[in-house]
């Protein structure tokens, strides 16, 4: 598959060379993807599932800046490394549209809308000792993702579902999902039947097929760098250890959870439990990446500036794997195996965002009023174009509408 996405800008070469002309097109589509990335991140709320299914509509059925195989392969691969994927994809889009000011334009106004509102709510909770009440609000909303993110499933089937042997992947990882089973196994287990399959049909010529399969996870998962206790200062120490999550974290916001639990409750002793459990729940339910959890917590631990420096550093890994993956997406659809590998990722990685979708339905779909703004969500995508931004608006106003009266 070519490695130029459909919509993308031609002539774009990672300098920008070409002269006024190609200055002035790179700066157009880097301030391009800058406004609709701030756009998603100030509205991109139910988790990576949703946050995957907005970016879709907006890139993909609105813009026309992806194709559908493109979006998906992103999709696969950012689920291969370290950090939060929806941002790590949003990172990997913005390349894609306009190379490394798109990277960095990307990744910043996605992170930067959430890592606000988590300021300002950490602000308001070190001052009068709890967080402000946002359930309405969310009563309405999270129907409004659960379609969103229903529509995207079905216009991706098509897609990323090829064949018979790819629907049953998926089937059997959507099972060992619901199961309880780890979401990295599972995405490793995919890429590898996958790729045997492929590879014991076809070997490469001159290429042990059995090698060429074991090589494959070596690809995504080399080693991520650790770092001991710094000895420095609070500031430093508390760069370091959100720079070090951030570099080997793999899997949900509960994972997160337990890593910093193991560091700042109970190795540095800088936050409660309480306090941990209190910006997990802000993550949450705020819009754009759970991942600002981290600013909340730099927020408690050094203000303003703990909240800066948390977020950079929880953050920074994403842009440098990211960066090295594009040098790798374009090179595994063009190679026959490693294509395959990519197919058993895809089908893998969608069935997980089906998974995450049905656990989300049976927390947001609690009665008939959020079944009905769940349904007509749902059609409302199916028969027009109307912008995800309207449909959450007018979620949240139901939602605060129903608080406010019943």
């Amino acid at each position: 598959m070519d490695e130029q996405p459909a919509g993308s800008l031609g002539g774009l070469g990672d300098s920008g060379h070409g002269g006024a002309g190609g200055a002035g097109a790179s700066w157009r589509a880097a301030r391009e993807v800058a406004l609709l990335f701030l756009k998603l991140g100030t509205i991109a709320f139910g988790g990576p599932a949703a946050h995957t299914a907005m970016m879709r509509d907006e890139l993909v059925r609105r813009r026309g800046w992806v194709s559908d195989e493109r979006f998906v392969d992103l999709m696969g691969v950012t689920n291969l490394i370290p950090g939060p994927n929806s941002t790590e994809l949003a990172i990997h889009l913005g390349y894609d549209r306009a190379r490394r000011g798109g990277l960095i334009a990307a990744g910043v106004c996605f992170i930067l809308p959430a890592a606000l509102i988590v300021t300002a709510l950490a602000s308001a909770y070190v001052a009068y000792g709890s967080t402000p009440e946002a359930q309405g609000v969310l009563y309405g909303i999270v129907p409004v993702v659960i379609a969103i993110i229903a529509h995207a499933l079905f216009g991706l089937l098509r897609t990323v579902i090829k064949t018979v042997w790819l629907a049953a992947l998926a089937v059997a990882a959507l099972a060992a999902y619901l199961f309880g089973v780890n979401e990295l196994l599972i995405l490793a287990a995919g890429a590898l039947l996958a790729a045997a399959v492929r590879v014991l049909r076809h070997p490469p010529g001159g290429q042990n097929p059995v090698q060429s399969v074991l090589a494959a996870p070596l690809l995504f998962l080399g080693g991520s760098p650790l770092f001991p206790d710094p000895t420095g200062g609070q500031l430093a120490q508390l760069f370091l250890t959100m720079l070090k999550i951030g570099s080997v974290l793999y899997g949900s916001g509960y994972v997160l959870l337990a890593f910093m639990r193991g560091d700042f409750v109970e190795r540095l002793g800088w936050v409660s439990h309480q306090q941990l459990i209190d910006a997990v729940s802000v993550g949450q339910v705020t819009p754009g990446p759970v991942f600002t959890t981290a600013t909340f917590l730099g927020y408690l631990i050094a203000g303003p500036i703990g909240a800066f420096l948390a977020t950079v550093a929880i953050f920074l890994p994403s842009f440098v794997f990211v960066g090295l993956l594009t040098r790798l997406t374009g090179w595994l659809r063009a190679s026959p195996w490693t294509s395959a590998l990519l197919d058993g990722v895809n089908a893998t990685a969608l069935a997980l965002m089906a998974g995450v979708s049905y656990q989300l339905a049976r927390t947001a779909v609690i009665d008939p009023l959020t079944a009905v703004i769940a349904v007509i969500s749902l059609v409302v995508l199916w028969k027009t174009r109307v912008n995800n931004a309207w449909l959450i608006a007018g979620g949240a106003a139901i939602g605060l509408a129903h608080t406010l009266l019943w």
